[in-house]
């Protein structure tokens, strides 16, 4: 077998294994089936296909967006390896695709046009998914087929059903709001219609285009080379976009563990919390490429400002399921986008389409994206 085949061979392996995880995962956020359940069927199964179809459309043609770009310049790239993430509770079947380009992309059009093609093909997928579904929404009553107790309390359940006592212990998932999906609410959905935003998840192709709009959204951030990065570099240049780039991260960082220490907390919490934010910070804030001491005045500034705001406006949070992705940005990808061999400036449609991507991010952009609150009696 020689490599090629063997490369396919992984591809194919990866793609289906990703597909089982996705339409397992959509089988059980929609319809409550978990293959650990014991009595997990075949149609259980196929309740997870709308889930799983929308979600790697959307996620193929992205790749694939990056792909013929890359082959349109001549580069050299691989098929997408797809990444499954078994359908674990909360889980939600993949961490996503990637390419990998294997000559080097030497010019700033290259670096743009490659960067830009996916979130904007994938968006396009999305945006149509997302019209489909808000405009085939069933009758309200929908949700009663999930939640037989609800009905009891007629439409205005929200009202009675999100309380320990009624729950009885278990998860509740709430999903954010983006400006995106707040259009879709108030101009195309039927009012009348439209899912209460803690029972989203029974609705596949809302769901998963929700989802598709939070990953949209993370590669399009302007930072480093993620596909954001390219496109703010291209717009940009290397000085600009190094500025805001690191701007984008530090208020990233800073709000994803807003707060994470609350300073009305025991002091046993707050002597080993303390240290360890600070320490999670200086490493963070490595890929800054400053000096060891100003990387360490910027943490403890920025701790500093949490602290005081947490003191003065008590319940102040971020959202600490970015700091994972915070850490991964300033460990790994970088905030500076690495200066191209050909620095030839962006033609004007070029730059029309990159201020666009940016729009799209503003758009796409969720906050607080899912919020799973564990129920205690």
């Amino acid at each position: 077998m020689n490599k090629s085949t063997k490369n396919y061979l992984i591809q194919g392996i990866l793609f289906i294994s990703t597909f089982i995880c996705t339409t397992l995962a959509g089988a059980t956020w929609t319809y409550g089936k978990s293959i650990f359940s014991g009595d997990f069927t075949w149609a259980d199964f196929e309740s997870g296909l709308p889930y799983s179809i929308c979600f790697l459309s959307i996620l193929t043609v992205h790749e694939f967006g990056h792909y013929f770009m890359a082959r349109y310049h001549r580069i050299d790239s691989t098929l997408p390896y797809y990444i499954p993430l078994p359908p674990f509770p909360f889980f939600i079947g993949t961490l996503g695709a990637l390419i990998r380009l294997k000559s080097r992309v030497i010019s700033t059009r290259q670096h743009f046009d490659i960067g830009i093609a996916g979130p904007l093909a994938g968006f396009v997928v999305a945006f149509g998914f997302l019209w489909y579904g808000f405009t085939h929404l069933p009758p309200p009553e929908y949700i009663f087929g999930f939640h037989p107790a609800y009905e009891q309390f007629g439409l205005n359940y929200a009202q009675h059903v999100y309380t320990p006592e009624f729950m009885q212990g278990g998860a509740d998932v709430v999903i954010g709001k983006n400006l995106l999906f707040l259009f879709f609410e108030n101009f195309v959905a039927d009012p009348t219609r439209v899912p209460n935003p803690h029972e989203v998840i029974h609705f596949p192709f809302l769901f998963a285009g929700y989802l598709s709009l939070v990953f949209t959204s993370i590669n399009l951030l302007p930072i480093g080379q993620l596909d954001g990065g390219h496109v703010l570099y291209g717009l940009l240049g290397y000085r600009k976009h190094y500025f805001v780039a690191a701007i984008v991260f530090v208020i990233f960082l800073f709000y994803a563990g807003l707060g994470y220490v609350d300073p009305r907390d025991t002091t046993q919490n707050l002597l080993w919390k303390i240290p360890l934010s600070l320490v999670f910070y200086f490493f963070a804030l490595k890929g800054l490429s400053l000096s060891q001491m100003n990387t360490m005045v910027l943490a403890l500034s920025m701790f500093a400002v949490q602290y005081a705001l947490g003191f003065f406006i008590p319940g102040i949070r971020g959202y600490p399921g970015w700091l994972l992705f915070a850490f991964l940005i300033g460990r790994m990808v970088g905030i500076a986008h690495p200066p191209s061999q050909d620095e030839t400036p962006l033609s004007t449609g070029r730059k029309i389409l990159g201020w666009i991507a940016l729009v799209i991010f503003v758009l796409c952009f969720t906050p607080n994206p899912l919020e799973v609150i564990l129920i205690e009696l």
